[in-house]
């Protein structure tokens, strides 16, 4: 169970083996961040929209039906007939179906896009008693880190301590307010994500005073990651549906 909006803040120390004082040590840090990677929104890698687009034909039901109106426009060349209207037809649905599949691509490829420009570049983090800037790309579950006015999350995280935080997570939840914050209450396992107010999300805005959290998912494991395997896992599920 790694929801850890459930558990207690002892406990969450225990399972995670970090420290509320001086955060992780840079060799623990280390550590968990060869074995885990990057806090990073990944993407496929990007390809030219000419190959986007004729990479759409390569299906087996695309070239049975290209296959298809080759035959039918010989037929009617050889016979004489003049009648083109049946491969236009099917030539028509296999550029449509190109054309939507090229748009479908384009359109996940700027969502992983806008994901990633939620993520901010740097984040402040306690390790060994110590409190520094890294890039927030380095962060590893266990990590302490601060937050205060005016800050995106760096990764997904449960409060230890705030001051009269407040949290726009409206880009996650849809919640036009901002969302105050208690780091003190234990919730149950099956409250929804706009009303875990212990937790913090990768992306989101402090809108209001500050706070103390322990990073608890990063990279694709945050709840914008799990969005952005949503979206390549569709777009791969329809590449699939094609074949």
């Amino acid at each position: 169970n790694n929801k850890y909006y459930d558990k207690k803040i002892n406990d969450i120390t225990d399972i995670l083996k970090t420290d509320l004082k001086n955060g992780l040590t840079n060799q623990d840090a280390e550590n968990r961040l060869k074995l885990n990677g990057l806090n990073i929104i990944q993407e496929k890698k990007k390809v030219s929209n000419i190959k986007k687009f004729f990479s759409q034909f390569n299906d087996f039901m695309v070239i049975v039906l290209l296959f298809a109106a080759v035959i039918s426009f010989a037929m009617s060349f050889i016979e004489n007939k003049n009648d083109f209207a049946d491969p236009i037809i099917i030539l028509s649905i296999v550029i449509a179906n190109a054309i939507m599949g090229f748009v479908q691509e384009n359109k996940a490829e700027h969502s992983i896009e806008a994901l990633k420009k939620m993520t901010v570049p740097t984040a402040k983090v306690i390790r060994n008693g110590v409190l520094k800037n890294i890039p927030a790309s380095e962060l590893v579950v266990g990590d302490l880190i601060n937050i205060d006015l005016g800050d995106y999350i760096p990764a997904d995280a449960r409060l230890i301590s705030c001051s009269n935080l407040k949290i726009d997570e409206s880009a996650l939840t849809g919640e036009s307010i901002a969302s105050e914050k208690d780091f003190s209450v234990v919730l149950n396992s099956d409250v929804l994500l706009a009303d875990r107010i212990n937790m913090v999300y990768c992306g989101s805005f402090v809108s209001y005073g500050r706070g103390q959290a322990i990073v608890t998912a990063t990279g694709m494991q945050t709840e914008i990651g799990k969005i952005a395997n949503m979206i390549i896992s569709d777009e791969i599920g329809r590449a699939s549906c094609r074949e």
